[in-house]
């Protein structure tokens, strides 16, 4: 997978946008204004998911390319290696969880804003 690949995939999500709030080459996909993954611009080596605590235990248990993650909150994200150690296939799957964690997460108000777009 390549990021042109990636980033068309997010922003075909609902509500989706995207933005590079801490450098030129950090892109964020956000729903709501909530960050669900986080990449390189430059280097797509890997990608940071919101991911729920036991599942990401599970998940780390199993993918040597999925680790605690990268700067972030080591509970609830996981860094996911985009190189093939991890499929593209789990890469989609856990980009679609954490999108609908942070979708969960949003006021009812958001929530049917973002629905009747």
């Amino acid at each position: 997978m390549d990021l042109i690949y990636f980033r068309d995939y997010c922003l075909a999500k609902p509500g989706t946008s995207e933005d590079t709030p801490f450098d030129e080459n950090t892109l964020c996909f956000r729903v709501g204004k909530k960050i669900f993954a986080i990449t390189d611009i430059l280097d797509f080596e890997s990608v940071n998911l919101k991911c729920d605590p036991e599942y990401a235990i599970e998940l780390r248990e199993k993918f040597p390319g999925i680790q605690p993650g990268y700067h972030m909150n080591k509970k609830h994200w996981n860094t996911v290696s985009a190189n093939g150690s991890v499929p593209d296939s789990l890469i989609l799957k856990l980009t679609d969880h954490s999108y609908e964690l942070i979708f969960s997460s949003l006021p009812k108000k958001v929530k049917e804003e973002l629905n009747n777009k």
